[in-house]
């Protein structure tokens, strides 16, 4: 196996390649959908037909905005956590939905990237549903990891001869430093996820957010002394912001 990191509309993309097929560690951007047929088809000179498994760790832009269309495009199967019920569920779900594309193409703006569409639907129906210790179907190098708090469905990916993980947004690296993401909807168990990667102890980990990485004990002692106590979500975000703005 290898595995190529490339870079994203707003995230890194891992891509793992095998003599006989390729396997997509996350469901990316709407937005990465050109640049990922062009490095398949030119760089590695392989149909697209050989993406056979992309895995959604979570709903948000950046992990689930392209796999539709690359099921459309490649014929691959989808694998997602096996959480029951759709993220975006209801009105508030529709609402959230609206705003995490809106979030999505706010860091495109503070990257400087040029404006492209990342819309994509909020429901997601996977081939496979993976719960904590299954094996990836196809490719049993690879372990689904339960890393729930981000949202209720998070999932990380342990390729176990490498001993790396992808974390997706675990953590996100920001100046050098390790910080929860946001939202964090459930502080409980997002503490629990980090404890559970601590003491797994990887060999390196691979970031949405950051690349690849090695957190001393004293960096995840300092992302575990950030993490919420509290939920830290959208409604919660602006209901402060509106409470601060009022009390001036």
């Amino acid at each position: 196996m290898k595995l190529h990191h490339l870079q994203g509309y707003i995230q890194s993309v891992y891509l793992a390649e095998y003599s006989d097929k390729l396997l997509l560690l996350d469901g990316c951007s709407r937005a990465d959908i050109p640049m990922l047929k062009r490095f398949i088809c030119n760089d590695l000179a392989r149909p697209l037909t050989d993406l056979k498994l992309v895995v959604v760790t979570h709903m948000h832009p950046d992990h689930a905005g392209a796999v539709h269309k690359l099921k459309s495009l490649t014929g691959c199967k989808v694998a997602a956590s096996g959480v029951s019920g759709q993220w975006y569920a209801g009105i508030n779900g529709k609402l959230m939905h609206l705003t995490d594309i809106l979030l999505a193409k706010w860091v495109a703006h503070r990257l400087k990237k040029p404006n492209r569409s990342i819309r994509y639907p909020s429901k997601l129906y996977a081939d496979y549903q993976l719960e904590d210790g299954d094996l990836l179907p196809g490719f049993t190098d690879w372990k689904a990891l339960e890393t729930q708090g981000h949202t209720d469905r998070d999932l990380s990916l342990h390729h176990l001869p490498s001993d790396r993980v992808y974390v997706a947004d675990l953590m996100v690296k920001v100046k050098g430093r390790y910080i929860p993401p946001f939202p964090v909807f459930y502080p409980n168990r997002y503490k629990a996820s980090l404890q559970k990667i601590v003491s797994l102890n990887p060999a390196t980990l691979a970031l949405a957010h950051g690349g690849l990485v090695k957190p001393t004990k004293d960096e995840y002692d300092h992302l575990i002394a950030l993490a919420p106590n509290v939920p830290k979500t959208h409604l919660r975000t602006v209901k402060a912001f509106i409470k601060k703005v009022f009390q001036k």
